[in-house]
């Protein structure tokens, strides 16, 4: 095959014009920074949708998008499309750890709350709100079988919602958890020659999904929580994002309440109501 026949005719590629816009869009809407340097990573990821909404390129797309109103009806389609969503069970296990020897016990011991209320922000497909029930799950049965939990999780994506919801992953992705959790919350395929395996039906009735921006003014949770994650999302963000995000964290959380960010993240020089109490762990003040 020819380099000409290989190569993608130029009016079907993204022009730095359209680019400006979409990256300008997401920022605004998302938060999400897209430098030129993703140019090539964003063309690739729209794609399908122009395959989807029938548009021939990138050109008939935007102005679908920018001038026709498009954006009414794509626009959560456009951000699944742009949103990266890695995730692993028990990712930053020294999180966990923290959670069972410390945070959690001082929680019982502080709060006479018969449920405690617990926050994934950053959800993705599932797996860390699923590692937070497994651990609360666990811990409170055998220290305080009077109390209950509860699991908000929420992403900006409705695609990985989708997934979380459903609780099934293929079996290499459940590897990290330990073998007694796994015999007691997930289920194996009665044909073992499929790769799948499901969260039981118990363990995924004490996370609920929902879609949330972390950009909007303010989050809708119910009450304060007593126990946040928000882990590696804060990368994708400027500074000024970050301190709007920390800020409406650090209001969701209760004094005394504990907030857990990725290892790759900081929170220096932002003024925030909260003290860093280990590796990457805050409690609020």
């Amino acid at each position: 095959m020819s380099m000409a026949a290989r190569t993608q005719p130029l009016d079907d590629r993204l022009s730095k014009r359209n680019f400006d816009m979409l990256s300008k869009y997401i920022y605004d809407y998302s938060g999400i920074k897209m430098p030129h340097s993703k140019m090539t990573m964003l063309e690739g990821r729209l794609r399908r949708r122009l395959r989807v909404t029938g548009m021939a390129t990138f050109d008939s797309y935007c102005d679908y998008l920018f001038k026709q109103g498009g954006l009414d009806s794509e626009s959560i389609f456009l951000i699944d499309a742009v949103t990266t969503n890695k995730t692993d069970f028990f990712r930053e296990p020294k999180h966990f750890d923290y959670l069972t020897r410390t945070a959690l016990p001082e929680i019982i011991r502080n709060y006479n709350d018969r449920r405690i209320r617990t926050w994934s922000s950053a959800c993705s497909t599932g797996a860390e709100p699923y590692t937070m029930a497994m651990v609360l799950s666990e811990f409170l049965a055998s220290s305080a079988p009077e109390r209950d939990y509860f699991v908000l999780a929420t992403d900006l994506s409705t695609d990985v919602l989708q997934k979380a919801q459903r609780g099934i992953y293929q079996s290499e992705l459940l590897q990290p958890v330990p073998a007694e959790m796994m015999r007691k919350y997930v289920m194996r395929p009665a044909d073992n020659r499929r790769q799948e395996m499901r969260i039981v039906p118990k363990l995924r009735s004490k996370v609920g999904f929902a879609r949330m921006n972390l950009m909007d003014g303010n989050y809708p949770i119910g009450d304060q929580m007593h126990l946040i994650f928000c882990r590696n999302v804060l990368i994708y963000f400027d500074k000024p994002t970050q301190q709007h995000v920390l800020s409406r964290l650090c209001e969701s959380l209760l004094p005394g309440g504990y907030l857990f960010i990725g290892h790759s993240e900081t929170v220096t020089g932002f003024d925030l109501p909260i003290k860093q109490v280990a590796n990457t762990v805050f409690k609020r003040v």
